[in-house]
């Protein structure tokens, strides 16, 4: 690897062990062994380069997290549609309980948008691309056959719930839903059948 490539591996180190805000460039130059001058000439400034680190730590769980959700056996393909929204869910959720640096890492994030113009601007240029890869990962779909309307709204419907899922997680993560207890709550929420005890 070259400077460049240490460097955000560096970067991408510091956010998971020191978070977005409290990472300094002399933690950046001190994981990646590149110098100081090499965050300029490569990108231009710190904060692009975490910028940088947030985008590609959050492409790298985003595929692995499309391959654990795609890893079902035929049985699950070809149970009804509650069926696979909660063995899909379970693995996420599995996932999230043993990642916990990083999904901290990605609510600070969250948390600093309203206030940093251009982390926003660069979060925001690669969010559409999510909502194909978390469709295609909950309805065992190609991401390129769904349709941009739908990408729109169900694969928001799939971040948001996947976003407050990561929140729940660090406020109460002993209080988690199983896959089993979103898919009852989304039968309850479209059908109103009130689920009986387990």
């Amino acid at each position: 690897m070259g400077h460049r490539e240490d460097l955000l591996e560096g970067a991408k180190r510091c956010l998971l062990e020191k978070g977005y805000a409290r990472t300094t460039a002399r933690d950046i130059v001190a994981a990646s062994g590149a110098n100081l001058a090499s965050i300029g000439y490569h990108y231009g400034s710190k904060d692009a380069l975490m910028r940088q680190a947030v985008i590609a730590s959050t492409e790298e769980w985003g595929a692995g997290l499309a391959r654990m959700a795609a890893a079902g056996d035929e049985a699950e393909r070809d149970a009804d549609p509650l069926g696979r929204f909660a063995a899909v869910w379970d693995r996420v959720l599995q996932r999230i309980a043993t990642e916990p640096q990083f999904i901290a890492a990605q609510v600070e994030v969250l948390g600093l948008l309203p206030r940093d113009a251009g982390l926003r601007e660069a979060i925001g240029e690669v969010l559409p691309e999510g909502g194909e890869e978390l469709l295609a990962a909950f309805e065992g779909v190609p991401d390129t056959e769904a349709d941009p309307e739908t990408v729109r709204v169900v694969g928001s419907f799939y971040r948001a719930l996947l976003t407050g899922l990561m929140v729940q997680s660090l406020l109460t993560p002993d209080r988690m839903p199983t896959g089993r207890d979103l898919a009852a709550a989304l039968r309850r929420v479209t059908t109103g059948d009130v689920p009986g005890p387990a």
